[in-house]
């Protein structure tokens, strides 16, 4: 399987076509630039596997990005090599026509075997992080208050947000998740299960007190997310579908827990 080889492992081209590249991405690596960021990208090492990316897409910074990857996170991207590919992938995202699945590994023992979270997502005030809200907020005649009045404003820039999940395994601690998203909201995995009281593993963003304390003995090094499928139409209308396995340091982890 071709690579590019990067700090943080290696960026694998599981297929490649005229058109597209889908790719696995190594955690630890982050999409592409944006305000602040000084590290290489992975749209810096794919610019140099592949020039004729410069100038696909809308945006110089994001050449080809037709969706993201949390930095933290691993797996399965497609990358637009042309315009017209761009465009292809761009409406079936926009039409919510392609598949994407994750599996994640959860904080506790989740009941339900399947659920779906509908948290709208708001950047929160601290610019970095997303917050989700509560699906209802005060609606008697009562004088709002201040905290009404701000989950009011927040609610009028909040985004849809949908996130299903079925339980695959469980452990006395952890829930072994397997996701689907019919939108792409920043952090909206790990946003959604920290806000339905079951933040990731290795998610300190998002995480408790309690969580983040575990995290640091655990050391897992990443976040416990991975992109494990996805589907898509390409410019002939034909369906490609690629699945990954769980990277070895997450089925190791696995393999030890009781």
């Amino acid at each position: 399987m071709p690579e590019i080889s990067v700090p943080q492992g290696k960026i694998e081209i599981i297929f490649e076509n005229n058109d597209v590249l889908v790719i696995n991405k190594p955690a630890g690596l982050i999409v592409h630039e944006g305000d602040g960021i000084t590290e290489k990208t992975l749209t810096d090492y794919l610019l140099a596997a592949y020039p004729q990316l410069a100038g696909v897409g809308e945006d110089p910074q994001r050449p080809g990005i037709v969706h993201r990857l949390d930095k933290e996170a691993s797996g399965l991207m497609v990358i637009a090599k042309n315009n017209q590919s761009f465009q292809n992938l761009k409406e079936q995202f926009k039409k919510r026509l392609i598949k994407k699945e994750y599996a994640a590994l959860a904080y506790g023992k989740i009941s339900a075997d399947e659920g779906e979270i509908l948290f709208p997502i708001v950047r929160s005030q601290s610019g970095y992080k997303m917050a989700a809200l509560p699906l209802s907020i005060n609606t008697d005649k009562r004088k709002p208050s201040n905290r009404d009045r701000g989950n009011l404003g927040a609610r009028e820039k909040a985004r849809e947000a949908i996130t299903k999940f079925i339980v695959e395994k469980r452990w006395p601690h952890f829930s072994l998740l397997r996701i689907r998203i019919k939108t792409g909201r920043t952090h909206q995995i790990r946003v959604h299960l920290a806000a339905y009281g079951h933040p990731l593993l290795g998610d300190d963003l998002y995480g408790t007190p309690k969580t983040k304390a575990k995290n640091k003995k655990i050391a897992l090094g990443r976040i416990f997310l991975v992109s494990q499928t996805l589907r898509f139409k390409d410019l002939d209308g034909e369906k490609r579908e690629f699945n990954l396995p769980l990277p070895p340091e997450l089925q190791n982890f696995l393999l030890k827990l009781k």
